[in-house]
């Protein structure tokens, strides 16, 4: 049983939004943006099971039961594990859409136990955390393990995913300077269903292609070598058949990849593109260009550019007898 700190009143914590798959790195390679991303507030209360006070900037899509919610059942979980005695409530900020293939559950759930972490006298590492926040992140992805999103989130820069069983994470070093845009398009693909659509199946010559290209984008970032990220930015799998549902995909990498980016691609299932760049002006034409492409199709869309933020989910606040520290 672990031992809370009782001058901790209420904790506030931000997890970032994610950019996974990475063209080439499907469910193994993902890194974390600087914005958008979510807050947790976490607090204890008299007396009472954990609930979930109110969810904000969800258009009332977000479940309020724990059970049903990432946040919810993420801090459930480590509650449960680590003995916790005391009662908490939640309250939820999404600083992002729902369902726009960058990481938003995993966000609220990784936030939601970097939160509670903090009532710890002794908190929990990073790598301790992990699959707490895991076990939330499988509300949204119909029940699998996908680490991508969360540990991305939690870790922040490029991380690979070796394995889920057992969880298995490894940073990878990257070019300070690589910088992303990311156009979030406003159409509806729930992820469970853009899982769906995948084939079972794919052919000897495709697989060897693609761990071909994970291996020389890993290659690429570690020395960086800004060729060798640029030859390897290519998926053989999964955007040919996740791109059949997103309009004006392939216009928009073209777009991106004209203005001087190094690879675009589908961030998670999407419908948000990416493209990854080696400046910040090569990343805001980016941006802007494939903005204006779906603008042309009277799409909405959202622009984000980012560098890669390399702390990852971070505590905003912490609320002990009135005073912030």
């Amino acid at each position: 049983m672990r031992k809370l700190n009782k001058n901790i009143r209420q904790v506030r914590a931000f997890a970032p939004a994610t950019v996974t798959n990475v063209s080439c790195g499907f469910d193994v390679l993902g890194f974390a943006l600087n914005a958008p991303g979510d807050e947790v507030v976490v607090r204890r209360t008299a007396a009472g099971p954990l609930r979930i006070a109110r969810v904000m900037g969800d258009n009332g899509m977000i479940p309020l039961q724990v059970e049903r919610n990432t946040a919810g059942k993420a801090i459930k979980t480590f509650i449960e594990s680590m003995g916790l005695e005391g009662s908490f409530e939640i309250e939820i900020h999404k600083k992002m859409a729902v369902g726009t293939g960058l990481g938003s559950s995993a966000a609220s759930a990784v936030a939601g136990v970097v939160a509670v972490n903090q009532f710890l006298q002794n908190p929990l590492s990073r790598e301790a955390l992990l699959p707490f926040a895991l076990s939330g992140e499988k509300i949204t992805s119909g029940g699998d393990v996908h680490a991508d999103n969360v540990a991305a989130a939690l870790f922040g820069g490029f991380i690979a995913v070796r394995s889920v069983q057992p969880v298995d994470v490894i940073p990878i070093t990257y070019p300070p300077q690589l910088t992303c845009a990311v156009v979030h398009p406003h159409i509806e693909l729930p992820t469970a269903e853009m899982r769906k659509i995948l084939r079972g199946q794919i052919s000897l010559y495709e697989a060897v292609r693609q761990w071909g290209n994970i291996a020389a984008f890993v290659a690429g970032l570690q020395s960086g070598r800004l060729d060798v990220m640029r030859r390897s930015l290519q998926d053989v799998i999964i955007e040919p058949v996740r791109s059949k549902v997103i309009p004006g995909y392939y216009e928009a990498k073209e777009a991106a990849i004209g203005s001087g980016a190094l690879g675009s691609g589908i961030s998670g299932s999407g419908p948000s593109v990416f493209a990854l760049c080696d400046s910040l002006p090569v990343a805001e034409q980016a941006g802007k260009a494939m903005t204006e492409v779906f603008r042309k199709l009277d799409i909405e869309a959202d622009l984000y550019i980012s560098t890669v933020n390399p702390q990852g989910a971070m505590v905003k606040e912490k609320i002990a007898d009135g005073h912030k520290n």
